[in-house]
């Protein structure tokens, strides 16, 4: 694994280097978008809308559009320059049972790896989670953009999981919660319970799940690979510049001019209002350019 940041766990006058690293990754089949004739990838341009031209990456900023559309403009100074406390830092704030917190809030989940020189309090504050059976709720900032996140103990390591503020957790606003509910028969409640009761198991082992659609995506795959039903894009596709419609103007206007000279140098017209001294020139001339 690789390491995504560098920074430190604090809480009290206690501060613990770590580095962080993704817990979880994406199993998704990788698909492009393709032309489906000949295989080509499908390209697409940043450009801008007010003067159609395409932008460097560099030349990129963000913006915040306003109700009217006017746009605010903020560059990556503009952004440095914004007080963020928690940039390389794991703010212990709090310690609470991880049962009073709602798993709807959870987003993200990282590993955290002790420097060389704090596996001793790192091992202590694992040891103390564990012990306690309660989290760390922390602040924290990951890619310029600061969040609650939980400390706990997965194994022999502690792992982070960010978390959603409070309000950018919708409420439900349904209709039928507004409505008076129909009534529900204890016989209905009765057999529902135990249809929970029949599927019930006393641990939840993922192990036994797999992703059948992702397994049979892939051996479809390995089939058409090994029927030869593969396209291979031809070199000049791959690597030709998509160009906008002016610029494919003028190399087509280019283009026409460099083919028209020598057929107007060659022209019965134009041969015959040449005086004669020059029509042994012309002669000479026209085995070099063929």
């Amino acid at each position: 694994m690789r390491a995504m940041w560098k920074g430190s766990v604090s809480f009290g006058l206690v501060s613990i280097p770590i580095q962080l690293y993704a817990a979880t990754e994406n199993k998704n089949v990788s698909l492009r978008q393709v032309h489906e004739a000949d295989g080509g990838r499908i390209q697409y341009k940043r450009f801008c809308t007010v003067d159609g031209q395409e932008v460097p990456y560099a030349e990129i900023a963000k913006g915040y559009e306003l109700p009217d559309g006017e746009m605010v403009v903020l560059t990556d100074a503009d952004l440095a320059a914004l007080p963020l406390s928690t940039q390389r830092t794991i703010d212990v704030l709090e310690f609470v049972p991880l049962e009073s917190i709602d798993p709807i809030q959870f987003d993200k989940t990282y590993y955290l790896e002790p420097q060389k020189n704090a596996v001793k309090p790192y091992l202590v504050l694992r040891d103390a989670l564990q012990k306690a059976s309660h989290v760390a709720v922390a602040k924290v900032a990951v890619r310029q953009r600061e969040s609650l996140a939980l400390l706990r103990v997965h194994g022999d390591v502690l792992v982070m999981t960010t978390m959603l503020w409070p309000d950018e957790v919708r409420t439900p606003d349904f209709p039928f919660l507004r409505e008076d509910p129909p009534q529900v028969r204890p016989q209905e409640l009765t057999m529902a319970g135990s249809l929970i009761d029949s599927l019930a198991e006393p641990v939840f082992e993922s192990e036994k799940y797999s992703d059948h659609y992702r397994e049979t995506l892939e051996a479809m795959i390995e089939e058409k690979v090994a029927g030869n039903e593969t396209a291979k894009p031809g070199a000049v596709g791959a690597k030709a510049d998509v160009l906008d419609l002016m610029a494919a103007l003028e190399a087509s206007v280019s283009a026409a001019k460099k083919t028209r000279k020598p057929a107007k140098a060659d022209s019965a017209d134009e041969v015959e209002s040449k005086p004669a001294a020059k029509k042994p020139a012309t002669r000479t001339r026209r085995p070099k350019s063929a």
